[in-house]
C-alpha cells in the first residue's frame, strides 16, 4: 500500500493514553492515519509498540468520538447534549468563570486532571492565568501517584532517581560507562504491562538478557516474579515494614557502602537506632514473607554492585506512602548505589527543560516567590499538611471532595476536568465524588469520548485532539523531544491550544508573548537552545549532553548538583540525608517507620471478621490505560470483561466457579465482577482491576454505563493520606468479601 506521507513524532496521550515518549511512525493516506507502528530509529523504544499504539486508528476515527464542542440541554444525567461552536464555548467558560471569580474569588474553581500524561503543563498554565491555586488530581486519595515517591526522595538526596538502563544515553547499552545492574528490585510493580512514569518496562528485560537478577516484592505472581531469584510475597500495605527489615539486615550486618556513607551521608547512627526496631522476626510477622527470604533478599541486594530498584504506585498508597518511600530510598544510598552506572540515577530533564514546574522549588523559579506564596494562603491543604505546601504545587484531593461539600473554609463552585474520568477512574468513594461534582455550579470536560462524568456533571465538552494531531513537546528526564501532528479530525483541539486561548482570555498580558502554541513551546525549550521546529527538523528527540547536571554519573562528586558548585547534594546537609531534616521541619518524623493499614486484621480486628479479603486494585492491562479504550474493538477483544482474581481455595471455600459472576462487597457498597480462579493471587488477597464501565451499556442517569455496579471504586474509602497529606490511598489494602450470586 502506497503512504502520501510517513510522519515520525512521539507517542502521549491522548492516543495510547499512557505516560509516552515512544517514538511512533503515522502512516497517512488520503488525509487519514491507516497505520501507526513502532519507531526503530528511536533510543528508547527502538521500534517496540503496545497494543494500544497499535489499535490507534480505531481510536482516532472511532464513530462515537467527540468531534465538536457540545453544550448540555437536558438536566445533569440526563445525557441530552447539543452542538455548539468554539466560539459559544469558549464564551461561556470564559463567562461562567468569571462570574465565579467575581463572587467568590479565583479558588473556588478547581482544575482537576487525571496521571501524569500530557496536560500538567497546559493545565497549571490555565489554573495559574485564571489565578487559582487548586489544581488538583480530584478523587485520587493522598495524591497516591508518584508524588509521594519524588517528595521522598527530594528530602533525602535533594532529587529524583530512578533504575539505570542506559536510557541517558544515546548509544544505550552500548555506552562503555554503562553497567548492567548485577540486581534488580522489582518493587510494588509489574513494568511490562503499564511503562510507568518515563520508565519502560522492556527496559529491565533488556537488563535481564543482559544477566541482570531479580528480586520481586508483589502480592501476585507476575511473569517477572516467575523468573525472579527471590518472590517476596508480601501483605498489601506492609512495604514500609519490609524495607526497615531490608536496612536492619544491611547495618546489622555491616553490608552497607562504608566509604560512600561516611563521606556523603548524614543520620546513619539514627538510622540504624530505628532500623533495630525491624528485626526479621518482627518483619516476617507483619509482611506474611518468611524471615529468612527477608535476609536472603537484603544479603543478595547489598552484596551485588551495581544494583537497582524500580518501584510502582503501591508504594505511595502504602499507609504513610511518602515515609515509605524514604525506607525505600535509603536502601539505594546505604548501599552506594545512588548516580552509579547500572544503579538508581539521579533524573533530572534533559537541558533542565520541563513542561510545567514539577516541584515548589520550581515554581519559585518560574512564578516568583510571592505568587507561590499566594497560591498556597488559599491552597486546599497547604494549612494543613506542610508537606503539600513546600514540595509540589497540587491540591489535598481528600480535603478537597469535603470542602466541595460543606464550602468551608470557603465554597467550591466549578470544576474544570482535563484527561479525568474522575468517577469511572480515579476517585476512591465513588459516591462521595458524585454527590460533590453535583453540587457544582459549572462543570467543563474535556475529553475525546462520553464516559460515566461527562454523562454525570458536564455542562461544556471540549473535543480533544490525540497526539497524533497536535504540536506538543515532552520532557520527562529524557530525551527532550517534540511531538509532531499528522491529521486533523473534525473540531478537535489539543490542550495546550485550548487551554492557551482560555488562559489568554482570562490573562490578556499572554496575548503579548504568544500568538501560537509553537510560541510557548519555543518559550518552554529556550534552555535547550533549539526550537520547536529545530527539533523536529533534527530528528524529533535530543539527548542530555555530557557532564551537564541532566546526564549520570557521580555528578555528587563534580558538583553539577548543587547551585553553588559545590561537590554534594542539593538537600539542607549537602548531603544524603538518612534523617531528613526537610521531613524535620514540615513537623514529620525524620525517620522512616512502619504504619499498619487502615483496615487491615490487625488494626480493625472487628471488620476483617466481617470482610476476611484484601481488595487489592488497580492491576494493569496492557490493553487499556486507567479507565480509557473499553470501546476499542481489538483492545476489548484481548480483555473483555471486569474480573476478579481468586485464589482456588477461596474459590472453592465460596464455591465459585471460573468465569461465574459474583459479588464483592464491603460497608461501602457493592459490585459485581466476573470470577477469574488463579493461584497467582495470595489466598487472603482478591485482585480487582480498576478503571472499568461499560461503553457499551446506557450511559444516562441513573445507570452511567454501568459503573454503579462494576467499578471498584464504590468500595474505596477516602480521607486515609498519609501525615504529610501525600500517599496512603488504601485502593490496595480496602476490606471486603466475595459473595456467590
Amino acid at each position: 500500500m502506497g503512504y502520501d506521507e510517513i510522519v515520525t513524532t512521539t507517542a502521549w496521550s491522548p492516543g495510547p493514553g499512557c505516560h509516552g515518549g515512544c517514538g511512533v511512525q503515522l502512516f497517512v493516506k488520503d488525509g487519514k492515519v491507516v497505520r501507526a507502528e513502532g519507531d526503530e530509529k528511536h533510543p528508547f523504544s527502538q521500534g517496540r509498540a503496545c497494543p494500544r499504539l497499535l489499535a490507534l486508528t480505531q481510536y482516532i476515527y472511532h464513530p462515537e468520538r467527540i468531534t465538536h464542542p457540545l453544550k448540555r440541554v437536558g438536566a445533569r444525567g440526563e445525557g441530552k447534549f447539543e452542538r455548539i461552536t468554539w466560539d459559544e464555548a469558549l464564551d461561556t467558560i470564559e463567562q461562567k468563570l468569571n462570574k465565579i471569580k467575581e463572587q467568590y474569588g479565583p479558588e473556588a474553581v478547581l482544575f482537576c486532571q487525571g496521571t501524569g500524561r500530557d496536560i500538567g503543563g497546559p493545565i497549571s498554565f490555565l489554573a495559574y492565568s485564571f489565578g487559582s491555586p487548586n489544581w488538583i488530581q480530584l478523587g485520587l486519595a493522598g495524591h497516591s501517584c508518584y508524588t509521594p515517591r519524588l517528595g521522598a526522595m527530594m528530602a533525602t538526596q535533594g532529587d529524583y532517581a530512578v533504575l539505570d538502563a542506559a536510557q541517558f544515553s544515546e548509544k544505550r547499552y552500548d555506552d562503555p560507562e554503562y553497567e548492567v545492574p548485577k540486581v534488580i528490585i522489582i518493587w510494588a510493580q509489574n513494568p511490562m504491562p503499564g511503562c510507568p512514569d518515563g520508565f519502560f518496562g522492556h527496559w529491565i528485560v533488556d537488563c535481564m538478557k543482559r544477566g541482570s537478577k531479580l528480586i520481586v516484592v508483589d502480592p501476585r505472581w507476575t511473569w517477572f516474579s516467575a523468573r525472579a531469584e527471590k518472590f517476596l510475597q508480601i501483605r498489601p500495605g506492609t512495604d514500609g515494614a519490609l524495607a526497615m527489615g531490608l536496612i536492619n539486615v544491611i547495618i546489622a550486618e555491616e553490608l552497607y557502602d562504608r566509604e560512600f556513607v561516611k563521606r556523603w551521608t548524614v543520620g546513619f547512627e539514627e538510622l540504624k537506632e530505628r532500623a533495630a526496631e525491624y528485626t526479621p522476626e518482627r518483619v516476617s510477622e507483619i509482611t506474611w514473607i518468611p524471615k529468612e527470604e527477608i535476609i536472603e533478599a537484603a544479603r543478595l541486594y547489598a552484596s551485588s554492585k551495581p544494583a537497582a530498584i524500580h518501584w510502582g504506585v503501591p508504594i505511595d498508597m502504602a499507609p504513610e506512602g511518602s515515609t515509605v518511600a524514604q525506607a525505600i530510598s535509603h536502601l539505594w544510598c546505604l548501599t552506594g548505589n545512588l548516580d552509579v552506572p547500572g544503579g538508581n540515577v539521579i533524573a533530572r530533564p534533559t537541558y533542565g527543560v520541563t513542561t510545567y514546574p514539577f516541584s515548589t522549588l520550581e515554581m519559585n523559579e518560574l512564578y516568583g516567590e510571592e505568587f507561590v506564596k499566594r497560591l498556597n494562603a488559599k491552597r486546599i491543604g497547604a494549612n494543613e499538611y506542610s508537606m503539600v505546601k513546600n514540595f509540589r504545587g497540587w491540591a489535598q484531593p481528600d480535603i478537597a471532595v469535603e470542602q466541595m461539600l460543606s464550602g468551608k473554609p470557603y465554597p467550591i463552585k466549578a470544576c474544570w476536568i482535563q484527561t479525568s474520568n474522575v468517577l469511572g477512574g480515579q476517585a476512591a468513594n465513588m459516591s462521595l465524588h458524585y454527590q460533590a461534582l453535583k453540587k457544582m455550579d459549572f462543570v467543563v470536560v474535556a475529553d475525546l469520548f462520553h464516559n460515566p462524568t461527562t454523562m454525570a456533571v458536564a455542562d461544556i465538552i471540549l473535543p480533544v485532539a490525540t497526539f497524533a494531531e497536535k504540536e506538543s513537546f515532552r520532557s520527562w528526564w529524557s530525551p527532550l523531544q517534540v511531538i509532531v501532528p499528522a491529521v486533523q479530525v473534525g473540531e478537535c483541539r489539543s490542550d495546550w491550544e485550548i487551554n492557551l486561548e482560555l488562559a489568554k482570555r482570562f490573562n490578556p498580558e499572554l496575548k503579548k508573548r504568544y500568538k501560537t502554541v509553537k510560541d510557548l513551546i519555543n518559550d518552554r525549550m529556550k534552555p535547550s537552545g533549539r526550537s520547536y521546529d529545530e527539533l523536529k527538523e533534527s530528528g524529533g528527540w535530543i539527548m542530555p549532553e555530557q557532564n551537564s547536571s541532566s546526564r549520570p554519573y557521580r555528578r555528587y562528586e563534580k558538583g553539577l548538583l548543587r547551585p553553588d558548585g559545590q561537590s554534594g547534594f542539593r538537600t539542607p546537609t549537602g548531603k544524603i540525608e538518612f534523617a531528613s531534616k526537610s521531613y524535620e521541619a514540615w513537623g514529620l518524623d525524620p525517620l522512616p517507620y512502619f504504619s499498619e493499614p487502615p483496615e487491615s486484621e490487625v488494626r480493625t480486628p472487628e471488620l476483617f471478621e466481617k470482610y476476611p479479603l484484601i481488595m487489592v486494585t488497580g492491576r494493569r492491562s496492557p490493553m487499556y490505560f486507567h479507565s480509557e479504550h473499553r470501546m476499542i474493538p481489538w483492545l476489548r477483544e484481548c480483555d473483555p470483561d471486569p474480573i476478579v482474581e481468586i485464589h482456588p481455595q477461596v474459590a472453592e471455600a465460596h464455591g465459585i466457579s471460573d468465569g461465574e459472576w459474583v459479588f464483592i462487597e464491603n460497608d461501602r457498597g457493592k459490585i459485581k465482577r466476573k470470577a477469574k480462579v488463579t493461584p497467582i493471587v495470595h489466598p487472603k488477597i482478591i485482585s480487582v482491576p480498576h478503571g472499568w464501565w461499560l461503553p457499551e451499556k446506557e450511559g444516562r442517569e441513573p445507570n452511567l454505563f454501568d459503573a454503579w455496579n462494576i467499578n471498584c471504586n464504590v468500595l474505596t474509602p477516602v480521607g486515609t493520606q498519609s501525615k504529610s497529606g501525600f500517599g496512603g490511598g488504601a485502593y490496595k489494602t480496602t476490606l471486603a468479601r466475595v459473595v456467590k450470586i
